[in-house]
């Protein structure tokens, strides 16, 4: 079984954050092509190339069900068979770390010298261990071959 092609759309040139959409969701394909896939993930991809491909020219519609099925596509791709994109557990532990690490650290560090204004020293330092986290499952996972070729932007 094979991933399908994505409907060329010439009107969506002129909308250049749809068109990178577009691209970007194509790159993501081209990428998925190369690698080894189950019949069954295959036809799941199918499904959101087919809603994208019938959705209507209407630009805000088209953009939405672009972002619908590629998040939809590179979950099931993580859950499967634990395939990542660039940079993806960065962005994931850059947040859990600023909320796990950085605000109570910044409480500890506010009560400790008595005055609150040192709560926002924590979130820098939370930032840091999450984006240093994040940073090596990354590296983790493009030496065991589990990284996509592709960093989504949103």
């Amino acid at each position: 079984m094979e991933i399908k092609e994505l409907k060329k759309r010439p009107s969506i040139d002129e909308n250049e954050k749809l068109l990178n959409s577009y691209i970007q969701f194509d790159r993501l394909l081209t990428e998925l092509k190369i690698k080894e896939l189950s019949d069954e993930i295959i036809s799941s991809i199918n499904n959101g190339i087919d809603q994208i491909n019938l959705s209507s020219d209407s630009e805000k519609e088209l953009k939405k069900q672009i972002r619908k099925s590629q998040s939809d596509i590179i979950k099931m791709l993580e859950k499967e068979l634990k395939l990542v994109t660039k940079n993806h557990y960065r962005n994931i532990w850059l947040a859990l770390g600023m909320a796990a690490f950085g605000i109570p650290l910044g409480l500890i560090f506010g009560t400790s010298l008595g005055n609150m204004g040192f709560i926002g020293i924590g979130l820098p330092i939370g930032m840091g261990i999450g984006i240093a986290v994040g940073s090596s499952m990354d590296k983790k996972a493009f030496e065991e071959g589990r990284q996509l070729d592709l960093e989504i932007k949103y």
